[in-house]
């Protein structure tokens, strides 16, 4: 099995798996507060908000990446702010590739999450208030729970899509070889050399096999995850 791949392209899917799974788990609490946002609040501008959101649907992905570039690059806005203050540099790093593919799979996180939350019946939520829990008290007791099949699956979705980024990547922070080659940036560079035929086919055929997984994942998670929630609630 360790022979189905050369080193360096073990070294490109460990990156991809350690790049998407920053991106899931630094953007989960932004999503489930951004869904429960857009869900349960109504205010002036809230259209503006909710296509700020999905916007990475939209716009090429390369869009995306050159406005982190000129957001969080060392010149940039923040970016230069963060060097200068705490040394921090994120452009042409994992770091920064983990910023890239969180920005492209937020979407798909939260619209999951609002789904799931908009599904939540708002009377078990007004009776627990009736009975005095406080709004946080309501929403770890009552609405988290029954809205976390959404959590499970918008998670499970923004990692498969944090996996297979490649545009805004590469736009960001380049295609640094054991820095920010993750395995779409790896299959795209084989493409481009002689010889890297069979490469690709590997690498095309992992990524379909490990997209695939977490799709299956996603639903088999969140469908215990659900039973598990309306259990907790009966009880």
């Amino acid at each position: 099995m360790m022979d189905f791949l050369s080193p360096q392209e073990w070294a490109a899917l460990g990156l991809s798996l350690k790049v998407s799974l920053w991106a899931t788990l630094g953007s989960l609490p932004l999503g489930v507060g951004m869904a429960w946002i857009l869900a349960r609040r109504q205010f002036f501008g809230h259209g503006l908000v909710n296509a700020a959101v999905h916007l990475p649907l939209v716009l090429p992905p390369v869009v995306i990446g050159y406005g982190l570039l000129v957001l969080l690059g060392r010149g940039g806005v923040l970016g230069g702010w963060l060097y200068d203050v705490f040394g921090i540099t994120l452009v042409f790093t994992w770091k920064g590739a983990a910023i890239a593919a969180a920005v492209m799979a937020f979407p798909l996180m939260v619209r999951a999450m609002r789904l799931s939350l908009e599904a939540v019946d708002r009377g078990l939520e007004d009776a627990a208030r009736t009975l005095g829990a406080k709004p946080i008290k309501v929403f770890v007791t009552i609405t988290l729970p029954l809205m976390l099949p959404g959590v499970v699956t918008g998670g499970v979705l923004a990692f498969a899509r944090a996996l297979g980024e490649f545009g805004a990547t590469i736009t960001f922070v380049s295609n640094i070889p054991g820095q920010t080659r993750t395995l779409p940036l790896a299959l795209y560079t084989l493409t481009q050399s002689p010889g890297g035929e069979a490469g690709a086919a590997r690498l095309a055929v992992l990524a379909v096999i490990v997209a695939v997984t977490a799709l299956m994942m996603s639903e088999l998670l969140a469908r215990r995850v659900k039973a598990k929630a309306e259990g907790h609630i009966h009880d």
